[in-house]
């Protein structure tokens, strides 16, 4: 192998690429500090034994087998950037060796939390439908196209889950004064009662509030928790927003609560994606559908490139990454959010 000075990186973004997450001038200062290898994920192990003995990054999230992990004796940082925590590296072994393992997912949050707050509008004001109704040259004119329209301002809000999108959400909501209470068993009250939201129950979150947004991440212990149960607790006509990830709902009834007129549902994810041709959620009234844009824009993908660029810089100073999230050894294992498999 060349010889080289510069701190050696294996790229493996897969799904991602550098030219997604990096702008053409982070990509410059990238491959200008750095000395990239590139590969495909499910061919890490197959690398130079020099190559992966002096790696000190990872911007990826490929398999990593304990052997192979054994071989990197250099490594500091795994850059997730795919933003799920999937089972697939030793994760014990790498906190033992104290290698980082972070993601870059918060560049999703104030995008996500937007499109959250633009599907809360819709189901409070009917807009999309309204919308089709006039060019249809059905539209209902003043007070005679809002019978079913309320306020955001001044409503009670419930959000089920606190992390970076909680957390963000709860910013873009902070000018319609709003009840915000909040149900995050991770979190302890003092956090929630700092970032002036109410903690409550779940209980009292489905059935206090007039707008439910579901920001959770799939755990091992939450997979479909929110079911007919919850929904049935919520207020009648309440809206219910989906904007995490499907695997927390028990999405037959939530389907069957927004079919039975009890509720109103918005969702940018589902369980299969695409979804087929025929599921029922397609032509569901009462029911706002986003195909998984919400986080997809490209100055998100480009901020992951600069959170990357900014961590290595400091690690490189033998300082902790800041701007990535760190996986904590106590919660990874009981992640069960995953890439969407598409169809």
């Amino acid at each position: 192998m060349a010889e080289t000075s510069r701190p050696l990186v294996i790229s493996a973004p897969e799904p991602r690429t550098l030219d997604l997450i990096f702008t053409p001038e982070a990509r410059r200062r990238l491959h200008e500090g750095y000395d990239i290898r590139e590969t495909e994920a499910a061919q890490l192990h197959r690398l130079d034994e020099e190559v992966l003995g002096l790696a000190r990054y990872i911007i990826g999230q490929p398999p990593i087998s304990p052997e192979t992990l054994g071989r990197m004796k250099s490594l500091r940082c795994v850059f997730n950037v795919e933003t799920n925590l999937i089972n697939n590296m030793p994760y014990e072994r790498l906190f033992e060796r104290g290698i980082h393992v972070v993601t870059t997912g918060a560049v999703f949050a104030e995008p996500v939390a937007e499109m959250g707050l633009a599907l809360a509008l819709n189901l409070a004001r009917g807009i999309v439908d309204a919308d089709l109704d006039f060019r249809q040259g059905r539209e209902l004119w003043g007070g005679d196209g809002n019978a079913s329209a309320r306020l955001v301002s001044g409503s009670e809000i419930g959000i089920v889950g606190f992390g970076d999108l909680g957390r963000a959400l709860n910013r873009v909501l902070a000018g319609f004064r709003a009840t915000v209470r909040v149900f995050d068993p991770w979190l302890p009250p003092s956090i929630l009662r700092e970032a002036g939201v109410e903690p409550a129950p779940l209980d009292t979150v489905l059935s206090e509030s007039d707008f439910v947004f579901v920001v959770a991440a799939v755990t091992s212990e939450n997979r479909g928790f929110l079911g007919a149960e919850a929904f049935q607790k919520m207020r009648p006509g309440a809206a219910f927003i989906l904007l995490s990830r499907a695997g927390v709902v028990d999405f037959d009834a939530l389907i069957e609560a927004v079919r039975r007129g009890h509720i109103v549902a918005a969702s940018d994810v589902f369980p299969e994606e695409p979804l087929p041709a025929d599921h029922p959620v397609r032509s569901l009234d009462g029911f706002l559908r986003s195909a998984h844009r919400a986080g997809a824009l490209d100055i998100a993908f480009k901020r992951m490139g600069d959170m990357v660029l900014e961590d290595m810089a400091l690690m490189d100073r033998g300082l902790p990454p800041m701007r990535c999230k760190r996986a904590e050894r106590e919660t990874v294992s009981r992640m069960r959010s995953k890439p969407v498999e598409r169809n």
